[in-house]
């Protein structure tokens, strides 16, 4: 008895030991890597623009064609976007001057940065900014954003951190949990200097980009099969193979003004379509012209 006893200890002790080991290995991976500099993405001299209209054009980039309030909160205050256990907690951060805010330490550069790279004013990753989107912004555009961004009423609210736990840890390392687009995009893609608005497809793709579009639906267009928080349904096939090749135009204005589809269901919250049924007439037209060119793509089934 005392002989298997001990074999047990040791047997527990082994295991122990080596779940401890794991867990240093894990934490010591992630943490160099939440600690890089991306030395290599300057801060570039672009500076807010000037003037009554340039802040309208850039609160309706902000608020209802890029969505920045969905992740940042209507007041771009910030908010804890999810804190799921084990995984960790996602917080976004307070765009405002005021108290927790990174309006007053962020220099126009360093926002453009930040929205572009995900890239933060110390040089290191942002998690779950979607810059791949941004990044297709012109410059113009960028500079009439930068522009409404300065003149956001204070919000005094300070927040923590965004924190990675040992799940969470774990699966980022293995490659299962994409937290920080500046990993995985290409830094040395220049934005055009302008875009020009209209009713045609280059435009309508434009707005589709930078509008999240593409990084909810995938590059694609082809959807997801599972959401990209826990609860959500997947994201829909937006491609002449999904629902919408049965659309006609007025269905997708219907869909987006009112958030209810053709057949009369409503389309989940997870899809901001009261902020995207703001854009306007031609805006709305636009991006139906550049949805019918998308090749058909099967919805991903897992």
């Amino acid at each position: 008895m005392k002989k298997w006893m001990k074999r047990t200890g040791i047997g527990l002790g082994s295991i122990a030991l080596a779940l401890i080991l794991g867990l240093i290995t894990v934490y010591a991976a992630s943490e160099a890597r939440f600690r890089r500099a991306y030395d290599e993405v300057a801060v570039s001299q672009l500076h807010a623009a000037t003037g009554p209209a340039a802040v309208a054009r850039g609160r309706h980039l902000a608020v209802v064609v890029a969505k920045c309030g969905v992740c940042h909160d209507a007041d771009f205050g910030g908010k804890v976007m999810m804190d799921v256990g084990p995984l960790g907690k996602v917080v976004s951060s307070n765009l405002t001057s005021g108290r927790g805010g990174v309006a007053a330490r962020y220099s126009d550069g360093q926002l453009e940065r930040a929205i572009r790279h995900a890239v933060d004013a110390d040089g290191h990753a942002l998690a779950i900014m979607p810059s791949s989107d941004y990044n297709a912004m012109s410059q113009q555009d960028m500079g009439d954003l930068l522009a409404y961004l300065r003149t956001l009423p204070p919000v005094n609210r300070e927040l923590p951190p965004t924190t990675l736990r040992a799940l969470g840890r774990a699966l980022y390392v293995a490659g299962k949990l994409p937290l920080f687009e500046a990993e995985r995009m290409d830094h040395n893609v220049r934005p055009p200097a302008t875009v020009a608005a209209g009713v045609t497809v280059e435009y309508g793709e434009y707005l589709a980009t930078i509008g999240g579009c593409k990084g909810c639906h995938t590059p694609t267009l082809a959807g997801t099969a599972e959401g990209h928080a826990p609860g959500e349904p997947g994201a829909a096939n937006l491609t002449p193979a999904g629902r919408l090749g049965h659309w006609s135009e007025q269905d997708f204005f219907k869909a987006l003004r009112t958030g209810i589809r053709p057949d009369g269901t409503g389309i989940n919250a997870a899809m901001p379509w009261a902020l995207s049924g703001q854009m306007t007439d031609d805006e709305i037209r636009a991006v139906w012209m550049y949805l019918k060119t998308v090749p058909p793509a099967p919805t991903p089934t897992e």
